[in-house]
């Protein structure tokens, strides 16, 4: 896989069954990629490493006088500095390639993911942790899946050079040999400290990061009831938080990178001490310890790679871990279906509620429970939150359905629906059957005012579809918001709509405009609005009231109105008391009546 190739086809299917296998299942998903970074490393690294051979060989020819030695050392030099530079080029290319290529399968898995499980999501994993896993888990996955074939390539040449020298010099190879696990095995004390710390950090950054997302999204209301000085307090003792945790994890890495530093230099010493002994002695000549000398020098280089590898597992472990959290959640129902992927249409009937709502009409869902009503706007779409008998369309049960085709048969819009930062036609841009312009559906969500609206806060835009909209549309009201998406939902002209409060914060008049803009444009399909407005009740073809569960009545709005109590405290907002009042009256003036007649 090559970059230009992004985004894969299918990112597969991950291991998730912990933080390790997902790393592991990642690595072996770009074998090749891997293959080519070892294989440049071992290029970059041995050159590197044999560049003190050739320094001793020149040493010693030049003591013993030897132009044709030094002359084919020089040779030698030259290819070792030509493979130092191919090698280090195509290495930088390989490890690039590797850890974008791994950024960018994790975030296909976790966009999939999310897409299978739409609002079942933030109800399972805060929002916070779903963004931090999606950015900054990301880039350490990537930077450990990247960081462990270069490892590797650094782990063999050091194999490999503690050979070399112990075949070239065994008095002072065997030093080198003996020291190096030393060196390289010295700081896996310190690992699991570092670790902990590393994840407290992580903890408390994931925390500080929900507290901001949570802090910017209420700002307004916050400011409202004048409460964001106190989120943001909130805020800074968390971020001092993470900033303590950060200097306590930086301490572990620095006293681990101290003893990388440390180790080395102490074996460098023992090994020049024995070396001046053995040459003493006339056990060994001047080149042969100065390669020696050099090759231990040298062998820090891939040695810090042990190091970062430490460093790299350490930090990606926590990230992996809570990206196979994310991945390993699954839906209530099947995704794949049993049936052939088909559109189907007809009456929609929820068997566990009892909601019928017809083909071609504008059916209207009173339920006194906002939360309930949320619920059972998702099992109407066939979301579901707990496995239970699906919905039917037409006859057919939703959950047969493979999810696209689910999707694309009926279309729910939550109550608080989100707008993509973007322009207005990029928002607009949704798979749709094409029978409903953006025009059309602009106005009958009554959206004049947003569009002015729009472009008035753009520079450089005098079409409003033009106008860029900025993060869920924080630049607009939240009636603005609500006319937006309700657009979106238009413009795709799905078999069955259902809304869910869509005019919750309009005023009056603008609803009554989009009651009647919704009831035109949706005529002949299918519509299912969750409200207690009575400007859109009023305009359904039929409402149907959901009271503790199942459906308690149906018929029009003005006849339910009058002749059923509990419809009539959920749509006028009565109290208990003030029904009783209200029939206490009643009865009263029909005592009256009685006693008039009877008189009379």
């Amino acid at each position: 896989m090559q970059i230009q190739d992004l985004p894969y086809p299918d990112p597969g299917v991950p291991d998730a069954r912990s933080g390790p296998r997902f790393l592991w299942w990642l690595w072996r998903n770009q074998l090749g990629g891997q293959l080519k970074s070892l294989a440049w490393g071992l290029l970059h690294f041995v050159s590197v490493s044999a560049l003190p051979f050739c320094v001793g060989l020149g040493v010693q020819a030049a003591v013993d006088r030897s132009g044709t030695r030094l002359a084919l050392t020089g040779a030698l030099m030259l290819l070792c500095g030509t493979g130092l530079a191919i090698g280090d080029t195509m290495l930088h290319r390989a490890a690039v390639t590797n850890w974008i290529t791994a950024a960018a399968r994790v975030q296909q898995l976790l966009a999939r993911k999310a897409a299978h499980l739409g609002s079942a999501l933030t109800r399972r994993v805060a929002a916070g942790e779903v963004v931090a896993v999606s950015t900054g888990d990301v880039e350490k996955i990537g930077w450990f899946v990247e960081a462990l074939s270069r490892f590797t390539a650094a782990a063999v040449t050091v194999v490999i050079v503690a050979v070399g020298l112990v075949v070239y010099q065994p008095a002072l190879g065997v030093v080198v040999a003996v020291g190096l696990p030393v060196v390289a095995l010295a700081v896996l004390p310190l690992l699991p400290r570092a670790t902990r710390r590393a994840d407290v950090q992580r903890e408390k950054a994931g925390r500080a990061t929900e507290l901001a997302s949570d802090t910017v999204a209420g700002l307004r209301v916050l400011r409202g009831i004048g409460g964001e000085e106190l989120f943001l307090d909130r805020y800074r003792r968390a971020s001092q938080e993470v900033r303590h945790a950060a200097v306590r994890s930086a301490r572990m890495w620095s006293l681990i990178s101290a003893v990388q530093v440390l180790l080395p230099g102490l074996l460098l010493i023992a090994v020049v001490w024995r070396g001046i002994g053995l040459a003493r002695e006339g056990r060994i000549d001047v080149g042969e310890l100065v390669t020696v000398y050099s090759a231990v020098m040298i062998l820090t280089y891939p040695l810090r790679h042990f190091e970062e590898i430490a460093m790299a597992y350490s930090f990606s472990r926590p990230s992996a871990k809570r990206a196979a959290r994310v991945l390993s959640l699954k839906r209530s129902t099947d995704t794949d279906g049993t049936r052939e992927a088909e559109v189907p249409g007809g009456d929609l009937y929820d068997p566990v509620t009892g909601l019928l709502a017809p083909a071609g009409r504008f059916t209207a869902v009173v339920c006194g429970d906002p939360d309930a009503a949320g619920r059972l706007a998702e099992r109407l779409g066939g979301h579901p939150a707990e496995p239970d008998r699906s919905v039917l369309l037409g006859g057919v049960p939703l959950d047969d359905l493979p999810l696209d085709s689910a999707r694309t048969a009926v279309l729910v819009q939550d109550k608080d629906p989100v707008l993509l930062s973007g322009t207005l036609r990029e928002l607009l841009d949704v798979p749709s059957s094409g029978a409903v312009p953006a025009t059309d559906a602009l106005t009958a969500a009554q959206c004049e005012d947003v569009l002015d609206a729009l472009v008035q806060g753009s520079l450089d835009a005098d079409d409003p579809m033009d106008a860029r909209i900025t993060e869920r549309g924080r630049s607009l009201s939240g009636g603005q918001r609500q006319r937006l998406a309700l657009a979106r939902s238009l413009i795709t002209d799905p078999e069955v709509l259902v809304l869910d409060e869509p005019t919750s914060a309009v005023d009056s008049h603008t609803e009554a405009r989009i009651a009647d803009g919704l009831r035109r444009l949706r005529s002949g399909r299918t519509t299912v609005v969750f409200t207690s407005s009575p400007l859109l009740l009023d305009r359904a073809d039929q409402v149907v009231l959901v009271h503790e569960g199942r459906v308690a009545a149906a018929g029009p709005h003005r006849e339910l109105i009058d002749g059923d109590s509990r419809y009539r405290a959920v749509v006028t907002r009565e109290t208990d008391e003030e029904l009783a009042a209200a029939d206490g009256m009643l009865l009263d003036e029909l005592q009256e009546l009685e006693e008039i007649e009877e008189s009379a």
